[in-house]
């Protein structure tokens, strides 16, 4: 950029309170976008105050349907920028009317997330017109609207932006929305001011840095007639000359276009925020079901609960009865507390025990024969007897078990 370009704006931007941020801003903007012109006026806020601020207008690419044509837009800078997020308005032409979207309101306003959601450290404006012009891509923020001049040859209300090619392009008729999509036809209603502004710190809102509100962007005098003009058939007669007549039928066509955008938005609103109520419907439901299961759940399990509490009472009563009768109960003689059903099993049990002795007896001989208590002769006596009293006892078990019908 030019030194005397660069000073100029530095002589703009004298008065802002962040010159290096802000001028790197709008350099890196100008540079890119030739067709975006800058000065220095007054922006009047809604209390009578205003405030000398830098301004950005011009023309930014924008392609629709492969086709790219150019919208004007106009972008005020706060003295505080980038602290604040600038506002951003789309000013048509004569030739044009404004879209009505949940992005640019019907005075032109725009309204985007990067703004609402402006970041001084990491947003700027070169990344706000780029956010812009794909938005525009999307949902393009102007349609033409009929010349009044051409009663005789009226075309279609059609939206249709200036073709790039230059100052001389001719105009070219697109798809766009009809005059009742302006109104929001195919738009959800656009976002009120209880939605998006004022902006918190770093937004766009008049409040943020100490601005009082700001008024809506001035419009150019004949930008907003009806976008359905008046019915050139309604005329009583084409002398010419301007009647009584072609005013009356003009202001009728006028206030029936203008309560039919009222309405249609008011209709649109409404269906949003029918549609918005319906969705929180069916998760009130969804939730509604949940919870039932849920609560089903913890009644079986309280069920269940209850049962296991019940059985857990019937055994402490069968112990503490159980704890009574031992209590109560007589000293229980230990040779009498193993008891057989017949005579041969308690031969059997007899004959058990006593070889089971006999063998611990020859057992505690070995040791006080390896501890010197007895002597050879002793010891070779007593384990001669008890060994042949312990054949007789192993003898007889067989038996027993033989007769018992016993394995082994």
């Amino acid at each position: 950029m030019p030194a005397v370009e660069e000073a100029k704006i530095i002589k703009f931007l004298s008065k802002y309170k962040y010159v290096d941020a802000t001028k790197k801003d709008v350099i890196d903007v100008v540079t890119t976008y030739r067709s975006l012109t800058y000065d220095l006026q007054k922006f009047v806020f809604n209390d009578g105050s205003y405030k000398d601020l830098f301004t950005l207008q011009g023309t930014i690419p924008v392609v629709y349907k492969n086709n790219t044509y150019y919208i004007p837009i106009c972008i005020w800078l706060m003295d505080t920028h980038p602290q604040n997020a600038p506002m951003c308005f789309v000013k048509p032409t004569p030739s044009m009317q404004i879209m009505v979207s949940m992005y640019v309101d019907h005075n032109g306003k725009v309204y985007l997330p990067y703004l609402h959601d402006w970041q001084p450290n990491s947003s700027d404006l070169l990344s706000l017109i780029q956010v812009m012009i794909v938005t525009f891509g999307d949902h393009p923020p102007v349609y033409s609207k009929p010349k009044q001049q051409q009663l005789a040859m009226p075309y279609p209300p059609n939206a249709y932006m200036q073709q790039s090619g230059g100052a001389g392009a001719s105009n070219s008729f697109l798809p766009y929305p009809t005059a009742s999509g302006a109104s929001g036809g195919n738009f959800p209603p656009y976002p009120t001011g209880a939605n998006f502004g004022p902006y918190p710190p770093g937004g766009s809102g008049g409040n943020a840095a100490g601005y009082p509100p700001y008024i809506n962007f001035p419009q150019q005098p004949g930008s907003y007639p009806p976008a359905g003009g008046y019915n050139p058939s309604a005329i009583p007669s084409s002398t010419g000359t301007i009647t009584e007549e072609h005013i009356k039928a003009s202001l009728i066509s006028a206030v029936e276009d203008k309560l039919r955008r009222r309405i249609q938005e008011k209709v649109n609103q409404y269906q949003a925020e029918i549609e918005t109520l319906n969705r929180t419907k069916q998760e009130l439901v969804e939730g509604s079901t949940k919870i039932d299961s849920i609560i089903s759940r913890l009644e079986r399990e309280k069920v269940d609960l209850l049962k296991n509490i019940n059985v857990l009472r019937d055994k402490e009563q069968e112990l503490e009865k159980s704890l009574e009768t031992l209590e109560k109960a007589e000293a229980i003689d230990p040779d009498e507390a193993v008891t057989t059903t017949a005579p041969l099993y308690r031969q059997l049990l007899n004959a058990y025990a006593d070889e089971a002795a006999t063998e611990d007896a020859i057992y505690y001989l070995g040791e006080g024969l390896r501890g010197g208590v007895i002597d050879l002769e002793t010891f070779l006596k007593h384990v001669r007897t008890l060994s042949r009293k312990q054949f007789i006892l192993r003898a007889t078990m067989q038996k027993c078990r033989q007769k018992a019908g016993l394995a082994g």
